[in-house]
């Protein structure tokens, strides 16, 4: 136990320096297209991060998340257009109605295991995409169909979530991103994050021994859904623009669960490290090639996903692990007394 000071002082230093990196990042760089690229990267950690917490520390797939996305860029949309409603209020309306949805869906998803769980929040996701595309108008409220909403432009409105620059988005998707680590950081020792990893490892045995796992997946689905429906909002607010292809689609959700994996499920730096590793390179992709080659960077996350789980199948964090783990090691090697 003598390395664990060690191992914990090099994480913490590790977490500051991060952090006084990130914030310094837009004093450095200038480019509209580059700050765009990371505030890109950060949304998508963020959202990666939501996913993992139902299906990272339960190990069950969602393909369904888009669908959740959608409903909060959505309702916090249609609130603005319509009442006036400020998307900082709106964005936490839909995050209670995803929410809602996201735990009716998931009360009879969860009596499912394995692939049949993946195929129901597939559906899920595809009907509620259908049929967003198809709705013109509901109740005298325009949808638009497959058109699409546009945000209604106001200027520089920091309290309508409007704002001239780039900048002031990548400080709030910053600051979203450090408070989904933070309760991701805080579930892995909790009650709560025991429950679930204990259901992730052996469902009917902890079940046996008295863990109600309905109602910590719920829970688990509960949060996660909020947390999702944040960030779909935050996309519609800062794209301006939203559409259930880009919003609800399958690929999107896939995306999610590429990054997850990819980084490594279940731990609270994986999806991060996913996420700025796929992000980039898909946004690069699609900047430089995409005219030429369409979809050519849903290849590459295919490769980056095949060479991931043929060498490293617990994630990149795996090696992270090893590192620390070894340097952990070699310092309390160095550390312990000689006899004389």
């Amino acid at each position: 136990m003598a390395t664990e000071p060690g191992g914990r002082h090099r994480v913490a230093i590790a977490s500051a320096a991060s952090a006084i990196l990130m914030l310094a990042v837009p004093l450095a760089v200038r480019d509209e297209y580059y700050l765009h690229v990371l505030i890109a990267s950060l949304f998508f950690a963020y959202m990666a991060s939501a996913w993992n917490i139902v299906c990272g520390y339960t190990g069950q797939l969602s393909l369904g998340h888009s669908a959740l996305s959608g409903i909060g860029g959505y309702v916090s949309t249609l609130l603005l257009i319509n009442a006036g409603v400020s998307p900082w209020v709106g964005m936490l309306i839909g995050a209670v109605c995803a929410m809602g949805v996201g735990v009716l869906v998931g009360w009879p998803c969860f009596r499912l295991r394995g692939p049949y769980f993946a195929l129901t929040t597939i559906a899920f996701a595809e009907i509620l995409r259908i049929w967003t595309e198809n709705t013109e108008e509901i109740f005298g409220i325009e949808l638009r169909g497959a058109q699409g909403l546009s945000v209604p432009l106001k200027g520089h409105a920091p309290a309508l979530f409007q704002f001239d620059g780039k900048v002031p988005y990548y400080f709030i998707i910053l600051a979203m991103l450090a408070a989904v680590m933070a309760l991701a950081w805080w579930m892995e020792r909790s009650r709560m994050g025991f429950y679930l990893k204990a259901i992730r490892a052996d469902q009917d045995g902890a079940e046996a021994l008295g863990v109600n796992s309905t109602r910590y997946l719920l829970s688990a689905m509960a949060v996660s859904s909020f947390l999702t429906a944040l960030g779909g909002s935050f996309y519609a607010q800062y794209f301006r623009y939203i559409n259930p292809e880009r919003n609800m689609g399958l690929d999107f959700s896939i995306e999610l669960a590429l990054m997850g994996i990819v980084g490594g499920q279940g731990t609270v730096v994986g999806p991060i490290l996913g996420a700025f590793l796929l992000t980039p390179a898909g946004e690069i992709t699609r900047a430089t090639l995409g005219g030429k080659f369409p979809g050519l960077h849903l290849v590459i996350y295919g490769l980056v996903l095949i060479l991931a789980m043929l060498f490293l199948p617990k994630g990149l964090i795996q090696p992270l692990r090893r590192l620390f783990g070894r340097r952990s090691a070699a310092s309390g090697a160095t550390a312990q007394p000689t006899q004389a």
